[in-house]
């Protein structure tokens, strides 16, 4: 082929590194942002907290009050201000687009003195499930064979303690041999014996029989109980006390504390191991109740004050172009950058905050029933601002409100009309089902259909395939599994 050259005339978006450091800024979590401005003091010999810069100036200012009067004078301090005003006055408020920090300017890192990674490198993992069951398999007398045939047995168990493969697929599994179904069953029994009790059962019946059989027999219920387990679970998940009492030939009160020994088992064995550690959040916004109105305050604990160092401001005064004069411009205008990135991503964090607050008055004043719908658009037009700077703001940031901590995304909410011609957020329906469905009795508790019906009454109709979803999304079993004993 012939080289040739061609000259087209297109238009693409652009971003300035001060866009892309702002957008980076936006996204981050309060802990992340935090690391983020403590890599920049470190790295940005420009950058000081206030706290830190009024420290040096409380320090300094017992030897300044000792030198002359003209040395300190108020006009020397106005010519000092104008001179550093001057030499920074060639430094540019906009760099090029599509360019980079490092295409401009020689990056310095100064060497950390952080210890939070040091910390965090030092800290224990802690003991997964999986982990707990393999130091207990490495402890008991297993064959070759039976080991072979346990490991995957415990690789199957998930974090809920419970087995999420088929003895075939198991036996199917074992390296370098073909052990029987009954081999297979008799190491899972042996690992069913370990600690936390129930783990290794293949569902919530046989988790919490292996649990009564461990008990003791000081229990006056026990065999009860397990006569229950073995061979009436069903009526006793159903609830079905008469045909209990009829079958088993005992009185209430026999029938009642078996049934209490069995609810004092645990049929979730994986929640004995403690899993990983909690993650804790830190407000980025203050909700509070003044004088009848809702104000919103940023949190001053999640992002510290930066400023410029003045002292080092005063060193660019020289005119000459040294490599030390050129770093310290560098710094400079990397330190008025992040500074300026850091404030609108907080106006920009602060606005979205008082719009969502005064379109969710209702739920701080009445709870999660009186929850608005709300979606991302609504906001952004409020807000005169793109739905994806919405989104970015709302990710992983966190309000502190009477009513808990809350993520901003948990105020958005998808609607559902109503015979009015109004619309209720999903929010709300699923406090309202849940308020049914506590106050239901324990031994007729409600359907789906009648849940529907009852909220039809409200003026909200939805189907019963639509409760039940917002039922099984809050974890509420159905109404045959909700029914209790009385």
């Amino acid at each position: 082929m012939k080289p040739t050259l061609q000259l087209r005339i297109g238009q693409h978006l652009t971003m300035t590194p001060q866009l892309q450091q702002a957008i980076k800024l936006l996204q981050l979590s309060t802990l992340d942002l935090k690391q983020e401005i403590q890599e920049a003091l470190e790295s940005n010999l420009m950058l000081e907290t206030e706290e830190e810069g009024a420290q040096k100036e409380s320090a300094d200012s017992m030897p300044e009050a000792l030198e002359s009067a003209a040395g300190d004078s108020p006009a020397n301090d106005i010519n000092n201000e104008r001179e550093i005003q001057i030499e920074t006055a060639t430094i540019p408020e906009e760099l090029p687009a599509d360019t980079s920090w490092d295409d401009l300017y020689d990056n310095i890192t100064l060497p950390t003195t952080s210890n939070v990674n040091d910390m965090l490198a030092q800290r224990s993992a802690d003991e997964s499930l999986h982990d707990h069951l393999t130091w207990q398999m490495e402890l008991t007398h297993f064959s070759p064979l039976d080991l072979r045939i346990a490991e995957p047995i415990i690789d199957s168990i998930g974090d809920d303690g419970y087995l999420h493969a088929s003895l075939e697929d198991i036996a199917a599994s074992v390296p370098d041999a073909s052990p029987g179904l009954d081999e297979v069953e008799a190491v899972l029994h042996r690992i069913q014996a370990f600690d936390p009790p129930g783990v290794g059962a293949r569902d919530p019946r046989e988790a919490l029989l292996i649990q009564a059989r461990q008990l003791s027999d000081e229990y006056d219920s026990r065999e009860l109980a397990l006569e229950i387990l073995e061979h009436h679970f069903k009526l006793l998940t159903e609830g079905r006390q008469e045909v209990l009492l009829r079958k088993l030939k005992v009185s209430p009160e026999e029938l009642a504390e078996a049934v209490a020994l069995i609810r004092s088992l645990n049929p979730h064995p994986g929640s004995a191991i403690p899993g990983p550690p909690p993650t804790y959040v830190e407000p980025d916004v203050f909700v509070f109740k003044r004088e009848g109105r809702w104000m919103e305050e940023l949190n001053p604990d999640a992002s510290p004050r930066l400023r410029v160092n003045p002292t080092y401001a005063a060193m660019i005064r020289r005119a000459d172009n040294s490599d030390d004069n050129i770093v310290l411009k560098n710094h400079l205008q990397e330190a008025r950058w992040f500074i300026k990135s850091l404030q609108s991503r907080n106006e920009t964090l602060l606005k979205v905050a008082r719009a969502i607050v005064e379109h969710q008055q209702a739920f701080f004043e009445y709870g999660e029933e009186a929850m608005k719908p709300l979606v991302l658009r609504d906001i952004a037009e409020k807000v005169e601002m793109h739905e994806s700077t919405i989104s970015r703001v709302t990710t992983q940031k966190y309000m502190y409100t009477p009513r808990g901590t809350l993520e901003f995304k948990y105020f958005f909410s998808s609607h559902v009309s109503t015979d009015s011609g109004g619309e209720a957020s999903a929010t709300a329906i699923r406090a309202v089902i849940k308020k049914l469905i506590a106050a239901e009795p324990p031994g007729k508790p409600l359907s789906d259909n009648k849940i529907a019906n009852l909220l039809a009454e409200q003026d909200i109709k939805v189907a019963r395939r639509t409760v039940a979803k917002y039922r099984e999304s809050m974890g509420i079993p159905p109404s045959n599994e909700r029914k209790r004993l009385a």
